[in-house]
């Protein structure tokens, strides 16, 4: 799998499906995922579609740049943030939203590509929109999938799901794949599967288990705070997904994200949750064709 340098300190590994010629579409993974949560079937599903499609590990993921050189331990960060001693939080985390935008960006200029579709799912939805928000001019359009907006009233997680979130998983393999199914809980009701939660956990596991990473990851999402005055300056053509069976971002997160940028479409599907069961990939497809078959797509090269 290749790796690429996309700044000084950061080098990504990424993997492409489809045609160079076809328009690019960048898909930003979520917190503590790597790129194998894209499934390897939907991305070849999506480039049959006419689309050069390209998925990575975000910084501290995968098989991507650590910062293991930054340690950060939760129980003091998340006590400077609650009593709101700002700076101290600050100071434990070595990167924002901002920098894993920038790296996304850095990608795609090392691939040689000037302007691409992006699509961001939960908190590589925060990266897409952070993306759209700095650089317009590279993001043709704007996908944010089960995602928020950064305001503390949207999108919050129910009582349950943020239990299963903050709970570490066992460090040994069968722990590990055996506590992925827990994550049932924000999946669709109708779709779930523990077996396929199982799957990615072990697959993940083997090729790059490292659990440090997630929370230099979750500082950098708490700390970006909110996008509302910028998203509602947006001029990016913007489509939000949403499934009505989220209970890790609550639908109020995309409902909220459509309400601001304007023009966005806003699509909230039934029997989806914080999860893209194969029994929705169809209608996904569809949507992600249609939308990002709204561009011109000159072949921009950088």
């Amino acid at each position: 799998m290749p790796i690429v340098d996309v700044s000084a300190e950061v080098s990504l590994a990424y993997e492409t499906f489809g045609d160079p010629a076809d328009p690019p579409v960048l898909l930003v993974m979520g917190f503590g995922a790597q790129m194998l949560a894209w499934h390897e079937d939907f991305c070849r599903a999506l480039a049959a579609r006419g689309r050069y499609v390209i998925r990575y590990d975000n910084r501290d993921c995968g098989l991507s740049t650590r910062f293991d050189d930054h340690p950060v331990d939760m129980g003091a960060f998340i006590a400077a943030v609650s009593s709101g001693d700002v700076p101290a939080a600050l100071a434990m985390v070595p990167y924002r939203l901002s920098d894993m935008a920038d790296d996304g960006l850095g990608l795609l200029t090392a691939l040689g590509i000037e302007r691409a579709h992006v699509v961001g799912t939960s908190m590589g939805g925060m990266i897409a929109q952070t993306m759209a928000l700095s650089s317009p001019e590279r993001v043709l359009t704007l996908t944010s999938m089960m995602s928020s907006t950064g305001e503390s009233e949207y999108g919050q997680a129910g009582p349950e799901a943020q239990a299963v979130l903050f709970t570490p998983k066992p460090a040994d393999r069968e722990g590990h794949v055996a506590a992925a199914e827990k994550e049932l809980v924000w999946a669709s009701r109708r779709y779930g599967d523990a077996a396929v939660l199982r799957e990615l956990a072990a697959d993940s596991y083997d090729r790059a288990y490292h659990p440090a990473g997630t929370g230099r990851q979750l500082g950098a999402m708490i700390l970006s705070g909110s996008r509302a005055d910028a998203l509602r300056e947006l001029r990016v053509p913007t489509l939000v997904i949403h499934g009505l069976d989220d209970t890790l971002i609550d639908p109020s997160g995309g409902r909220r994200t459509a309400e601001l940028v304007p023009g966005a479409e806003l699509l909230l599907i039934p029997d989806m949750g914080h999860d893209r069961p194969r029994e929705l990939w169809p209608r996904l497809i569809d949507a992600l064709t249609t939308h990002t078959g709204q561009q011109a797509h000159p072949r921009d090269r950088a």
